[in-house]
């Protein structure tokens, strides 16, 4: 759950942001996108996103919602969503982590999308990697940290996992990395940490991810162990078949709310949109389309679109990471040294009760 800890910050739930720490971790070829609908032509855009791409690779979902006590293990079953798996009831080869410390969801969720991506890279220790065995960006390439990581807690109970993904410095930091300057300038270290209460509204990430036994599970490191929440076909799990599974297990939790309650967030984490791009601009290049073609013309400026979009999450994070509150100090400061912070404050005062009578009046 995203409330308070030492050790782990908050983070912003943005696909820049997820984005940038899966590559922190040395993970390629693939990205986040934001989920605006569950309606059926909003999933396929997942795995057709452009005209002569049909099965862009989807490796999970990652849910966000605002966290109710009923959510806890001992009434899950009641909400629909099956009983937690536990011991040898857990499918071999499904990744599961229980989450030991707070503020680790985020990353656990998308940890978990990644280390059940199935024809996922694995790096070997030591072993140099080729550019082609990664299908030319259509495989997850995991990366030398998460390879280690998921090849030393293989064989560890699912609290231990969740205990090495907390005690990780590599993960920890890359997670911290993308906190807010300003929370650690405003925190006090001489008074203990606040606890959330039940009136704080407390968000919490899960993930949900297609197994090769033909099943979808919800993981969520709250409970005892991962929960199936439905079936598809095998010969369509590769494509959106096992989207609609998790898109109908979503919709379930979200009937547990009331209809005017929008605070909720769903990413998917799927091939990055540039590999896909330039595999159709080289294959009309090999069959002798010119770049002046509508088709050639129409990619570049998709995929130029794309490379516009990386480098707007790039600024945003480096504004993320940047401490904005002792400029606002100095401003402050200045203000009242030179005479002019009453005379501001006054006609904040008179604008904000004027804003307040139409308000009124409307």
């Amino acid at each position: 759950m995203a409330d308070s800890s030492g050790d782990w910050c908050t983070i912003e739930s943005d696909p820049g942001v997820f984005t940038s720490l899966i590559e922190s971790f040395g993970v390629k070829n693939v990205e986040l996108t934001e989920l605006w609908s569950l309606d059926d032509d909003s999933l396929m855009t997942l795995t057709a996103p452009i005209d002569g791409v049909d099965n862009a690779a989807v490796h999970g979902l990652i849910f966000l919602f605002k966290w109710q006590r009923q959510s806890s293990s001992a009434t899950a079953s009641l909400e629909g969503r099956g009983t937690p798996l536990t011991g040898d009831a857990v499918p071999d080869g499904l990744f599961f982590a229980q989450q030991t410390v707070q503020n680790a969801c985020a990353t656990q969720a998308i940890l978990s999308v990644l280390f059940n991506a199935r024809d996922a890279i694995v790096a070997q220790e030591g072993a140099e990697s080729k550019d082609q065995e990664d299908d030319n960006g259509r495989r997850l390439v995991l990366g030398q940290t998460l390879s280690n990581f998921k090849e030393f807690t293989c064989h560890f109970p699912p609290d231990l996992r969740g205990e090495a993904i907390g005690s990780s410095d590599e993960i920890r930091t890359a997670h911290n990395s993308f906190g807010r300057s300003e929370d650690a300038f405003l925190s006090d270290p001489t008074k203990p940490k606040r606890i959330a209460t039940d009136d704080d509204d407390v968000f919490h990430f899960i993930a949900y991810v297609p197994h090769e036994n033909g099943c979808v599970y919800e993981l969520d490191g709250l409970q005892q162990g991962p929960i199936q929440v439905g079936e598809c076909k095998k010969d369509e799990a590769d494509k959106d078949q096992w989207i609609k599974v998790a898109r109908d297990a979503i919709q379930a939790r979200l009937s547990n709310y009331s209809p005017t309650e929008i605070k909720f967030n769903l990413m998917a984490i799927v091939q990055d949109r540039r590999t896909y791009l330039n595999e159709r601009l080289d294959a009309l290049a090999a069959i002798g389309v010119e770049e002046n073609d509508p088709a050639m013309v129409q990619i570049q400026s998709e995929l130029h679109a794309e490379e516009e979009k990386r480098a707007q999450w790039a600024l945003e994070n480096a504004r993320r990471h940047h401490n904005y509150l002792p400029f606002c100090v100095e401003l402050l400061r200045s203000l009242a040294g030179s005479g002019k912070m009453d005379g501001l404050m006054n006609k904040a005062k008179t604008r904000a009760a004027e804003k307040r009578q139409r308000q009124q009046k409307s």
